[in-house]
């Protein structure tokens, strides 16, 4: 690695020799100058080739190029503020690895199904490049966030034999001679069981929910990171939660420039609506506020994508909205100790149309209160036999959260389609490729 060179360290190689392998992105001139942009997966970068500077091959080389051909270019860096990077190449040498065949892709506007289709070289593009990035930095920085407030990662299955949310929308197969296994809607009731051993535990990976929505805000498989904590009721898991979104958005605004600079994201409405205290509203107002807008809503349904956009643009912040009924949670949800109709919940609004991005509860800690549950949502109760074990051996008060990541990159980006958000999207529609 010491040896090679990446466009995204040219800063500390001006006027050395080195060499660039990467990609054709574009090419131009005529005569004895010619310009060559080469993309190396780490940045862009412009090559000049001056007829007597450059071998006569390179020239030659020039001529057979076609976009997204593999070559190896060497050069001298030299400072260009004017250039991609604050740096160009004035070339010596271009060696052709592979002379690409026309390239689907081209400059033009395409449709959203052409461009799926061709999702594997779709990555390529400037926008994608930029997404991908910041769904990476992202990643660093929720890590960061975590290990550094001494939460300890626990890798949960994904092959389950009990249901963590809906039991409608469950992927299932069958599992050699124990019957049904299902792909995971979540890991969180492992994640509990850890917690009894850690305190503070979370997990990071990838979930699946069998529903058919063709929404911009849904995918059937996407990535999650669930977090358990011991001793943390309904508030101390709103507070955490805040600090938490707060802390990785700085983290991956400040790691990612130049992405989002490609992405024309106006950093200073993200951050702003980001640093400010948090808004907070009742289930019960919620409802309230989307009668007062004109929505023909009934207390007791869910708040669907487009009421919680109405919600969200209500506040210059995210918006938690807490203590929805319970028969629209799931069973683990601790029941309401004054209004038992409810349950110690909240959901985390984004702001710009992006809805919900964190799912959070108090969990239920009474183990007759949960087996209650368990059967009146009609769960077969063995499945179960070892989430209840945990509440006959020192149950404790706790609560815990989930985060999307597709969600809070499409927010980070400010992008209107989860599809972009993860490398090969996975729709009801769409499998391949």
């Amino acid at each position: 690695m010491k040896d090679r060179f990446y466009i995204r360290n040219a800063k500390d190689h001006a006027d050395e020799r080195v060499t660039v392998r990467g990609w054709l992105y574009n090419k131009r001139g005529h005569g004895k100058v010619r310009f060559v942009e080469v993309r190396d997966g780490t940045g862009l970068m412009q090559c000049v080739l001056v007829k007597g500077e450059a071998n006569d091959s390179a020239f030659e080389a020039f001529d057979e190029l076609t976009q997204e051909s593999s070559i190896a270019i060497t050069g001298t860096l030299r400072e260009e503020p004017r250039a991609v990077g604050g740096y160009e190449m004035g070339v010596d040498e271009l060696e052709i690895l592979q002379i690409a065949e026309p390239y689907p892709i081209q400059p033009k506007e395409h449709g959203p199904e052409f461009l799926l289709d061709n999702r594997h070289l779709w990555l390529r593009s400037s926008k994608q490049w930029a997404i991908i990035r910041v769904r990476s930095a992202l990643v660093l920085a929720i890590r960061k966030y975590l290990d550094g407030q001494g939460f300890v990662l626990i890798d949960t299955p994904i092959l389950t034999g009990s249901i963590g949310e809906e039991g409608q929308t469950l992927f299932e197969t069958k599992y050699f001679d124990l019957g049904k296994a299902y792909l995971a809607q979540t890991g969180q009731l492992y994640l509990e069981a850890a917690m009894f051993a850690h305190n503070l535990v979370y997990d990071f990976g990838p979930t699946f929910r069998a529903e058919k929505s063709k929404t911009r805000r849904h995918l059937t498989e996407f990535w999650m990171v669930d977090v358990e904590e011991a001793f943390y009721d309904s508030d101390d898991n709103m507070n955490l939660q805040e600090e938490f979104v707060r802390a990785i958005v700085e983290m991956t605004v400040e790691a990612c420039p130049r992405e989002l600079e490609i992405l024309e994201r106006d950093t200073n409405i993200l951050l702003n609506s980001a640093r400010k205290p948090f808004a907070r509203i009742s289930y019960d107002d919620a409802i309230e506020l989307l009668r007062e807008k004109g929505e023909d809503i009934e207390w007791g349904r869910d708040i669907g994508g487009a009421a919680e956009t109405i919600i969200s643009e209500h506040f210059d912040s995210p918006v938690f909205i807490y203590d929805y009924p319970k028969k629209i949670k799931a069973f683990y949800m601790k029941q309401h100790p004054e209004r038992p109709e409810l349950v110690k919940c909240s959901d985390l609004i984004a702001p710009e149309g992006v809805g919900e991005i964190i799912g959070g509860s108090q969990r239920e800690e009474d183990i007759e209160v949960l087996r209650a549950r368990i059967r009146e949502e009609g769960l077969p109760e063995e499945a179960y036999g070892w989430y209840l074990d945990l509440r006959k051996f020192g149950s404790v008060p706790h609560s815990g959260f989930g985060l999307g990541i597709e969600r809070t990159v499409a927010w980070i980006c400010g992008i209107s389609h989860v599809r972009e958000a993860i490398p090969f999207p996975r729709m009801i529609y769409r499998l391949n490729p």
